[in-house]
């Protein structure tokens, strides 16, 4: 045998050493992610056990909304007939709303019977506030005049079932609370949404195990891991004042999450789970939509830590492409062991997204699409952070945050 060819026979036999060890790593993370990451594949995280109180303390429902117009119809009155025994109050913020929204609200209010709704105007928010926190800030600043034991912090794009604050406020009450958070049921429609929504509350899970954030089922603080979803936060009053929310977090674009380690690391006790009867009604029926969706928080997810995005990128590429990537140099070289070892990933990886496909009501067919998926996903990062660096930052209807500490900008 020539060296040319005994080179060029050594160089494949290296190439399928790195591709099955790789592959071999891929799996090893995958079998770590699914015995020892709170198991956080599972979707039976409901609202925790709990018994109606004697009394019905008071609530106050806060809901900041910037140009909401096309979805306040069908959300605001389920707020509205929230069939609570206690007393209870709605305050829509209008965030320098252009579309009619808060007109549209009291609309809605005259139109439908329920619990009364107050409507306010905050006006812009100074340096150093989102505009979103700017508005939560002047609800609970009016909601504090009623003494309320609660607040629910919702979206406006966000449906309740007649019974959601009753179960929230129960849980709150039984467990402990002093956040009790629902993940809503997001829409999925479009083949887009059907390939990226189910997914985006896969990847949080898998960021947050829901498990961890709670302590277990009995609730006991185990783990420093904190995280709510915006949509639906009810908090208890007392421990926002602890907290010193929301101006502790006003600068946050990703409010949800700050407002749950703001609370815990005052001491308080944090929930949260999936929502079978709470749904976000907003579309996003285009990829575009959902990449904006996406990239305008994910470099601040990361803290706009360029080394982090560098581990984040490589990690997402390690156990999500690397499986199909295994699968199909490893039959297409005939290197059976790489083909298995990342057959056995990918199968491992499809299997744990199963119950997620199930809770969104999903063929079953997609799971194996959670590589292409995840991919899109790293793309959406990376973009989030080129955005960054070109000065936008993240973006909200009209407004940026180039910095944590920015003025916001019209755009």
């Amino acid at each position: 045998m020539s060296a040319d060819v005994w080179t060029s026979v050594e160089t494949v036999e290296t190439v399928e050493s790195v591709v099955t060890f790789v592959a071999a790593l891929s799996l090893a993370a995958w079998l770590w992610l699914l015995l020892a990451r709170g198991f956080f594949w599972r979707t039976d995280v409901g609202l925790p056990a709990r018994k109606e109180p004697a009394v019905w303390p008071p609530v106050c429902v806060v809901v900041p909304a910037r140009d909401e117009a096309a979805v306040l119809p069908a959300s605001l009155p389920s707020l509205l007939a929230q069939d609570y025994p206690g007393r209870a109050e709605v305050f829509l913020i209008d965030d320098g709303s252009t579309d009619g929204t808060g007109e549209l609200a009291c609309a809605l209010a005259r139109r439908h019977e329920g619990l009364p709704l107050t409507v306010a105007s905050p006006g812009e928010p100074p340096a150093g506030w989102t505009g979103k926190l700017w508005a939560v800030r002047h609800g609970i600043g009016l909601a504090r005049t009623r003494e309320p034991e609660y607040l629910l912090l919702t979206d406006a794009d966000i449906a309740h079932a007649p019974d959601s604050l009753r179960a929230l406020v129960s849980a709150a009450g039984t467990g402990g609370f002093d956040v009790v958070s629902q993940m809503a049921r997001l829409r999925v429609e479009s083949l887009w949404e059907r390939l990226v929504v189910p997914a985006f509350v896969y990847f949080f899970a898998q960021l947050y195990p829901f498990r961890w954030i709670g302590g277990g089922r009995t609730g006991t603080k185990r783990t420093r891991t904190a995280a709510a979803a915006g949509g639906c936060v009810l908090l208890r009053t007392e421990a926002a004042e602890r907290a010193r929310i929301p101006e502790a977090i006003r600068h946050a674009v990703i409010d949800d999450v700050a407002l749950a380690r703001a609370v815990k690391g005052a001491g308080g006790r944090v929930w949260l789970g999936l929502a079978e009867r709470v749904d976000s009604i907003r579309p996003y029926p285009r990829l575009r939509d959902l990449w904006r969706m996406v990239s305008r928080s994910a470099y601040a997810q990361l803290r706009h830590n360029p080394l982090v995005l560098v581990a984040t990128v490589a990690g997402l590429a390690l156990v999500y492409l690397v499986p199909p990537a295994a699968v199909l140099f490893g039959l297409a070289a005939g290197w059976g062991t790489a083909a298995l070892l990342g057959g056995a990933a990918w199968l491992v990886m499809a299997g744990s997204y199963l119950p997620m496909l199930g809770h969104y009501r999903q063929p079953r067919w997609l799971a194996p699409l959670l590589p292409f998926t995840a991919f899109l996903y790293l793309l959406m990062t990376v973009d989030s952070a080129v955005q960054h660096y070109r000065g936008r930052g993240a973006a909200w209807k009209g407004r940026t945050y180039a910095r944590p500490d920015a003025v916001p900008e019209e755009g």
